[in-house]
């Protein structure tokens, strides 16, 4: 019997990118814009004689390392580790506003957010009152901190007993480990957890190397529901109640 469930936090939570037309309406730049703006200027503050396309160049070199880790090794880099890389590529060491760099681009999407996935405010609401809910999310520029802020923000932090962040422990999905730090959290077995959230591999692959069941959801981005291995495929966060207790 399901004793708990854990959400993955983009495109499950919230809608990933769903800030990007509020910064469009506002005149601003794309979130990958600005990262690289905010890059460029710090360095160039205090490095003028570096050119502006090695700076860029360098950002993706950074860029382009973190996914590798990602990926392949299950981690995510801090924003403060992905920039060092970038600092290093330019043979540079980090300037003075090095510190305010970090923060400007891990606070991005606190200062103008996205949205929470439709419906899941009453589905939270419904399953708390039935389940453990805990939440497994990796980070990629905003930390587990501003992921905590957000759900506070959206009235829905107290619906989770546990939170598991990649940038906190050492770890992303599908990496078993965030999986069991997140089950010994809730007290319960593998068998006993489903795990909601919207990818194949880090999500469903995941959950079941852990002894979980997975449920992919599909409100915000369908991933190929079409093959997933899934327990069950959540289309609508108004359904997902009726999932679980049919598992």
């Amino acid at each position: 019997m399901i004793q708990a469930v854990t959400f993955d936090f983009w495109d499950t939570i919230a809608v990933d990118d769903s800030d990007e037309p509020k910064r469009a309406a506002l005149g601003l730049p794309t979130k990958p814009q600005a990262r690289l703006q905010l890059l460029m200027d710090e360095i160039l503050r205090h490095h003028p004689e570096v050119a502006p396309e090695r700076i860029a160049r360098a950002f993706r070199h950074a860029n382009e390392r973190f996914r590798y880790l990602w990926k392949q090794a299950h981690v995510t880099p801090t924003v403060a580790e992905r920039l060092r890389e970038a600092y290093a590529f330019l043979g540079l060491a980090p300037t003075p506003g090095f510190s305010q760099l970090v923060r400007d681009i891990e606070e991005m999407e606190l200062r103008i957010p996205p949205d929470p996935a439709p419906g899941v405010h009453e589905a939270l609401a419904t399953l708390a009152q039935r389940y453990k809910l805990g939440l497994i999310s990796d980070a990629i520029h905003t930390p587990g901190r501003g992921i905590r802020q957000l759900l506070q923000r959206w009235g829905l932090y107290d619906s989770f007993e546990c939170f598991v962040f990649s940038d906190e422990v050492g770890a992303s999905k599908p990496a078993p480990l965030v999986f069991q730090r997140a089950i010994a959290a809730l007290g319960v077995s593998p068998a006993e957890v489903v795990h909601v959230g919207d990818r194949e591999r880090n999500d469903v692959e995941g959950a079941h190397a852990a002894g979980m069941r997975a449920i992919l959801y599909t409100g915000v981005v369908d991933r190929g529901s079409d093959v997933t291995r899934a327990d069950a495929v959540c289309r609508d966060f108004a359904t997902l109640p009726e999932l679980i207790a049919a598992l």
